[in-house]
Protein backbone atom coordinates (compact mmCIF):
# COMPACT_ATOMS: atom_id res chain seq x y z
CA UNK A 1 0.00 0.00 0.00
CA UNK A 2 1.56 3.28 -1.13
CA UNK A 3 1.33 6.24 1.23
CA UNK A 4 3.30 8.80 -0.76
CA UNK A 5 2.20 10.80 -3.78
CA UNK A 6 3.21 14.24 -4.98
CA UNK A 7 -0.13 15.70 -3.86
CA UNK A 8 -0.20 14.14 -0.39
CA UNK A 9 1.96 14.15 2.69
CA UNK A 10 4.61 11.44 2.75
CA UNK A 11 4.66 10.37 6.41
CA UNK A 12 3.07 7.27 7.86
CA UNK A 13 3.48 8.43 11.46
CA UNK A 14 2.76 12.03 12.53
CA UNK A 15 6.01 12.10 14.47
CA UNK A 16 7.79 11.95 11.09
CA UNK A 17 5.85 14.85 9.51
CA UNK A 18 7.51 17.90 8.00
CA UNK A 19 6.54 21.50 7.25
CA UNK A 20 6.12 20.51 3.59
CA UNK A 21 3.75 17.71 4.59
CA UNK A 22 1.61 20.15 6.58
CA UNK A 23 1.57 22.64 3.74
CA UNK A 24 0.03 19.93 1.55
CA UNK A 25 -2.38 18.93 4.30
CA UNK A 26 -3.31 22.57 4.90
CA UNK A 27 -4.11 23.04 1.22
CA UNK A 28 -6.35 19.96 1.24
CA UNK A 29 -7.93 21.08 4.52
CA UNK A 30 -8.90 24.47 3.10
CA UNK A 31 -10.41 22.87 0.00
CA UNK A 32 -12.41 20.41 2.12
CA UNK A 33 -13.48 23.14 4.56
CA UNK A 34 -14.96 25.21 1.73
CA UNK A 35 -17.45 22.39 1.16
CA UNK A 36 -18.72 22.40 4.76
CA UNK A 37 -21.84 24.53 4.09
CA UNK A 38 -22.90 22.15 1.30
CA UNK A 39 -22.32 19.11 3.51
CA UNK A 40 -24.36 20.69 6.31
CA UNK A 41 -27.21 21.44 3.90
CA UNK A 42 -27.13 17.89 2.54
CA UNK A 43 -27.23 16.50 6.07
CA UNK A 44 -30.17 18.76 6.93
CA UNK A 45 -32.09 17.19 4.04
CA UNK A 46 -31.98 13.86 5.90
CA UNK A 47 -34.72 15.30 8.12
CA UNK A 48 -37.14 15.38 5.18
CA UNK A 49 -39.86 12.75 5.53
CA UNK A 50 -39.01 12.06 9.18
CA UNK A 51 -42.16 13.04 11.04
CA UNK A 52 -41.23 11.50 14.39
CA UNK A 53 -44.92 11.59 15.31
CA UNK A 54 -45.33 15.31 14.59
CA UNK A 55 -47.69 16.89 12.03
CA UNK A 56 -44.79 18.14 9.92
CA UNK A 57 -41.51 16.43 9.15
CA UNK A 58 -38.36 17.55 10.92
CA UNK A 59 -37.04 19.46 7.89
CA UNK A 60 -40.30 21.42 7.62
CA UNK A 61 -40.04 22.21 11.32
CA UNK A 62 -36.53 23.61 10.82
CA UNK A 63 -37.63 25.59 7.76
CA UNK A 64 -40.64 27.00 9.62
CA UNK A 65 -38.48 27.98 12.60
CA UNK A 66 -36.08 29.81 10.28
CA UNK A 67 -38.93 31.37 8.31
CA UNK A 68 -40.51 32.74 11.49
CA UNK A 69 -37.20 34.20 12.67
CA UNK A 70 -36.46 35.68 9.25
CA UNK A 71 -39.92 37.24 8.91
CA UNK A 72 -39.48 38.73 12.38
CA UNK A 73 -36.33 40.55 11.25
CA UNK A 74 -33.66 38.44 12.91
CA UNK A 75 -30.18 38.66 11.38
CA UNK A 76 -28.70 35.97 9.13
CA UNK A 77 -26.69 34.29 11.84
CA UNK A 78 -29.77 33.91 14.03
CA UNK A 79 -31.82 32.62 11.08
CA UNK A 80 -29.15 30.03 10.26
CA UNK A 81 -29.16 28.93 13.90
CA UNK A 82 -32.94 28.62 13.70
CA UNK A 83 -32.62 26.56 10.52
CA UNK A 84 -29.97 24.22 11.92
CA UNK A 85 -31.13 23.99 15.55
CA UNK A 86 -32.45 20.42 15.11
CA UNK A 87 -29.89 19.10 12.61
CA UNK A 88 -28.62 16.89 15.42
CA UNK A 89 -31.82 14.81 15.37
CA UNK A 90 -30.24 12.37 12.90
CA UNK A 91 -27.18 11.41 14.96
CA UNK A 92 -27.89 12.84 18.41
CA UNK A 93 -31.13 11.12 19.33
CA UNK A 94 -30.50 11.81 23.01
CA UNK A 95 -28.59 15.09 22.67
CA UNK A 96 -29.63 16.74 19.40
CA UNK A 97 -29.17 20.28 20.72
CA UNK A 98 -25.55 19.54 21.68
CA UNK A 99 -24.82 18.21 18.19
CA UNK A 100 -26.27 21.29 16.49
CA UNK A 101 -24.43 23.60 18.88
CA UNK A 102 -21.09 21.92 18.21
CA UNK A 103 -21.54 22.28 14.45
CA UNK A 104 -22.40 25.98 14.78
CA UNK A 105 -19.94 26.96 17.51
CA UNK A 106 -16.99 27.99 15.29
CA UNK A 107 -19.20 30.31 13.23
CA UNK A 108 -21.64 32.01 15.58
CA UNK A 109 -21.68 34.29 18.60
CA UNK A 110 -21.49 32.90 22.10
CA UNK A 111 -25.10 34.01 22.61
CA UNK A 112 -26.43 32.13 19.57
CA UNK A 113 -24.34 29.07 20.40
CA UNK A 114 -25.76 29.02 23.95
CA UNK A 115 -29.29 29.41 22.62
CA UNK A 116 -28.96 26.42 20.28
CA UNK A 117 -27.19 24.30 22.91
CA UNK A 118 -29.92 24.87 25.51
CA UNK A 119 -33.06 25.12 23.36
CA UNK A 120 -34.17 21.55 24.12
CA UNK A 121 -34.21 22.17 27.87
CA UNK A 122 -36.16 25.40 27.37
CA UNK A 123 -38.64 23.78 25.02
CA UNK A 124 -39.22 21.04 27.56
CA UNK A 125 -41.38 23.49 29.48
CA UNK A 126 -44.15 22.79 26.96
CA UNK A 127 -44.11 19.01 27.15
CA UNK A 128 -41.79 17.50 29.80
CA UNK A 129 -44.68 17.22 32.26
CA UNK A 130 -46.45 14.93 29.76
CA UNK A 131 -43.45 12.61 29.99
CA UNK A 132 -43.24 12.63 33.78
CA UNK A 133 -40.23 14.97 33.61
CA UNK A 134 -39.61 18.34 35.24
CA UNK A 135 -40.93 20.98 32.87
CA UNK A 136 -39.08 23.67 34.83
CA UNK A 137 -35.56 22.41 34.11
CA UNK A 138 -34.88 25.68 32.32
CA UNK A 139 -35.24 27.51 35.65
CA UNK A 140 -31.72 26.45 36.56
CA UNK A 141 -30.60 29.08 34.03
CA UNK A 142 -32.87 31.93 35.25
CA UNK A 143 -29.87 34.10 36.14
CA UNK A 144 -27.94 33.36 32.95
CA UNK A 145 -27.51 36.36 30.63
CA UNK A 146 -28.91 34.38 27.66
CA UNK A 147 -31.99 33.01 29.46
CA UNK A 148 -34.48 35.51 27.99
CA UNK A 149 -32.85 35.29 24.57
CA UNK A 150 -33.29 31.52 24.49
CA UNK A 151 -36.78 31.74 25.95
CA UNK A 152 -37.76 34.06 23.08
CA UNK A 153 -36.29 31.67 20.48
CA UNK A 154 -38.24 28.73 21.84
CA UNK A 155 -41.53 30.53 22.42
CA UNK A 156 -41.66 32.66 19.24
CA UNK A 157 -39.91 30.52 16.63
CA UNK A 158 -39.25 26.91 17.66
CA UNK A 159 -42.36 25.81 19.58
CA UNK A 160 -44.98 27.13 17.12
CA UNK A 161 -43.18 25.67 14.08
CA UNK A 162 -45.17 22.44 13.78
CA UNK A 163 -48.02 23.82 11.70
CA UNK A 164 -48.73 22.23 8.30
CA UNK A 165 -50.46 25.46 7.23
CA UNK A 166 -47.72 27.91 8.32
CA UNK A 167 -45.50 29.77 5.89
CA UNK A 168 -42.47 27.63 5.13
CA UNK A 169 -39.78 29.09 2.90
CA UNK A 170 -37.86 26.45 0.90
CA UNK A 171 -34.36 25.35 1.83
CA UNK A 172 -33.04 27.03 -1.33
CA UNK A 173 -34.07 30.38 0.16
CA UNK A 174 -31.76 29.84 3.15
CA UNK A 175 -28.82 28.25 1.31
CA UNK A 176 -27.01 31.56 0.59
CA UNK A 177 -27.35 32.53 4.26
CA UNK A 178 -25.89 29.20 5.38
CA UNK A 179 -22.99 29.60 2.96
CA UNK A 180 -22.23 33.10 4.22
CA UNK A 181 -22.49 32.29 7.92
CA UNK A 182 -20.43 29.10 7.62
CA UNK A 183 -17.84 30.59 5.26
CA UNK A 184 -15.16 31.37 7.85
CA UNK A 185 -14.85 30.34 11.50
CA UNK A 186 -14.75 33.04 14.16
CA UNK A 187 -13.13 30.73 16.65
CA UNK A 188 -11.58 27.33 16.17
CA UNK A 189 -8.42 25.49 17.03
CA UNK A 190 -7.90 25.29 13.26
CA UNK A 191 -8.92 28.85 12.40
CA UNK A 192 -5.45 29.69 11.09
CA UNK A 193 -5.68 26.80 8.61
CA UNK A 194 -8.86 28.31 7.14
CA UNK A 195 -6.97 31.36 5.84
CA UNK A 196 -6.13 31.26 2.17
Amino acid sequence: MSTATTANATFTNMQESTVEDWQKIGSSFREFARGLPDRILEHLKLLEGDFGGFRVDRLTHCLQTATRAHRDGKDEEYVVCALLHDIGDTLGTYNHADVAAVLLQPFVSEQNHWMVKHHAIFQGYYFFHHLDMDRNLRDQFKDHPYYDYTLEFVSKYDSPAFDPEAETLPLSYFEPMVKRVLAKPRQSLYKKMSND
